[in-house]
């Protein structure tokens, strides 16, 4: 980091400062994922988090779908990762409230009374139809589109670096732009490649 860099960052706002440095954001979201794990959490607290792991769901979908190019998103996995160990922190911290208390909080209860009407045989039959989609449906196909694309994605990748070196020499770019093509093709292939 350059000396200007750091005289702006030191005498920023506090909120300057911890924006600046992604790895601060990072490592308390950890913390508080663990924290979420450990300690019982009030219900409040647990319907922030469920509010917020909704919003944060809604907010990838939007992006993604926005995304032209798939380097555009290229910490996607990494995303993927943690907001998915942020779900299963809420679900644990759920699960433990529900028996310990009884008690799941506002919006856990307000969506279970709206998807089953109040009626047990009722949500019984949305649970098991729920599951069905969720681990027949979703994640086989998921998995398998997945795999697809990226091996169709990696085996064009020695093609798109013939297509660079004829270009090259052919006089058409030159070694700075093919360089760049290169690195755009290598970062292309780790992304599929993860």
């Amino acid at each position: 980091m350059s000396n200007e860099a750091q005289k702006k960052l030191a005498s920023g706002t506090l909120a300057e400062r911890i924006a600046g440095n992604s790895n601060i954001i990072f490592a308390a979201g950890l913390v508080a994922i663990l924290a979420t794990l450990l300690i019982p959490l009030p219900t409040f607290l647990l319907d922030i988090g469920i509010a917020c792991s909704i919003s944060l769901a809604i907010a990838v979908l939007i992006i993604v779908l926005g995304t032209n190019e798939p380097l555009e998103l290229s910490t996607f996995p990494s995303l993927l990762l943690i907001t998915t160990l942020f779900r299963l922190s809420l679900n644990v911290a759920s699960t433990r409230l529900i028996l310990l208390n009884g008690n799941a909080g506002e919006i856990i209860n307000t969506f279970g009374g709206l998807v089953t009407g109040n009626s047990l045989i009722v949500g019984l039959v949305m649970f098991v139809i729920l599951v069905v989609i969720q681990f027949i449906v979703i994640t086989k196909g998921s998995g398998r589109i997945s795999e697809v694309s990226a091996r169709f994605v990696l085996d064009a990748m020695p093609g798109k670096q013939m297509a660079i070196d004829a270009d090259l020499n052919a006089g058409l770019i030159d070694e700075n732009e093919a360089r760049s093509r290169r690195e755009a093709i290598s970062q292309e292939a780790d992304f599929y490649g993860a």
